[in-house]
């Protein structure tokens, strides 16, 4: 066995120097119960964690009604057992995705309301219940309309070649916090009355036609990974072009993509928290709901935002983990 390097022991010996002081903040010194006067006497020396204990049903789900709250509780399991399930593979055939996409439809009436619950405003839904709705309805909407747009910037039509590259090239040019902002203000100046939708779909729709610009981009990068003799070999054999795009190419491109499409989707995770702005309070906006209108507890605003990160830590690396072991089970 070798020795450690001397280089490999200093890092250690600077890691562990670093991450005392955190450990003793966050661990040994902290105060874990919602104790107000303990959290007062603990301060500069040790974590409130007890503003979580007091806060963690409005970080959670914002300003759901509280005696509602079990419907987000519902609806976030069963999000969760469908993202669970379609990152092992356990969704495959086509009952298994109408049973998905019935489970997913489910978690939104279950927040919504009707067929005997009461109908909850959309103004009311929060924290890590409406994170998931908008980040997976807004892939959902995005992975097929980028499809779409990477097939047609790689048509021979000059028309659709073109429409689809201006755009990708416009919407890419766009910071999504202004199309936030034009779909939660403006659109709803410019349609009329009988056609104007309630925001959050307006917003679903948003940051879904904001990331398939991204997708189509990294979907036609592994289109163009694909050998060009791979479709010929395909039409040799007469197959058509959709037939030759759907078993042969597609597949080919996806595989190769798989890694930036992940990382893709992880950001449109991570961009669900600029919906704040548009009074739509997810996980950040439920923080400032918790904690903005409550002067005792608002100086402990630091272990918030740390249980937050944890919480998009959680889904973002669970996400990356079962892309890894998709291409584990895809280069066998």
């Amino acid at each position: 066995m070798k020795a450690p390097r001397p280089s490999t022991l200093a890092w250690l010996a600077l890691f562990a120097l670093l991450a005392w002081p955190v450990f003793d903040w966050a661990v040994l010194q902290a105060v874990w119960p919602a104790d107000l006067e303990a959290c007062r006497a603990a301060r500069g020396s040790g974590a409130c964690w007890g503003v979580i204990a007091e806060k963690h049903r409005i970080l959670l789900f914002g300003r759901y009604p509280y005696d509602a709250q079990w419907r987000p509780v519902l609806a976030t399991v069963l999000i969760v057992a469908v993202l669970v399930a379609g990152g092992l593979r356990r969704i495959r055939h086509g009952w298994q995705v109408g049973l998905a996409l019935a489970l997913l439809v489910a978690a939104v009436v279950l927040m919504r309301g009707g067929a005997g619950l009461a109908r909850v405003p959309t103004n009311q839904w929060g924290g890590l219940p409406l994170t998931l709705i908008v980040s997976l309805g807004g892939t959902l909407l995005a992975f097929p309309l980028a499809l779409l747009l990477a097939l047609a910037r790689r048509s021979q039509q000059p028309f659709l070649r073109g429409l689809a590259t201006v755009y990708i090239e416009l919407v890419r040019g766009v910071p999504l916090i202004s199309l936030l902002f034009m779909a939660a203000f403006l659109f709803p100046l410019l349609l009329p009355t009988h056609l104007r939708i309630d925001i959050l779909p307006r917003v679903v729709l948003t940051i879904a036609g904001f990331a398939a610009a991204y997708l189509a981009e990294v979907i036609r990068g592994g289109l163009q990974a694909v050998p060009a003799g791979q479709f010929a070999a395909a039409q040799a054999i007469g197959l058509t072009w959709r037939q030759s795009m759907q078993f042969i190419v597609l597949p080919q491109a996806l595989r190769v993509s798989l890694p930036a499409l992940v990382n893709s989707f992880i950001g449109i995770f991570k961009d669900s928290s600029l919906i704040s702005i548009v009074s739509l309070h997810e996980l950040t906006g439920a923080m400032s709901i918790a904690l903005g209108g409550d002067a005792d507890w608002r100086s402990f605003y630091l272990e918030a935002y740390l249980f937050i990160a944890l919480i998009y830590w959680i889904f973002c690396f669970g996400l990356s983990r079962c892309a890894r072991g998709l291409e584990a089970r895809l280069r066998h």
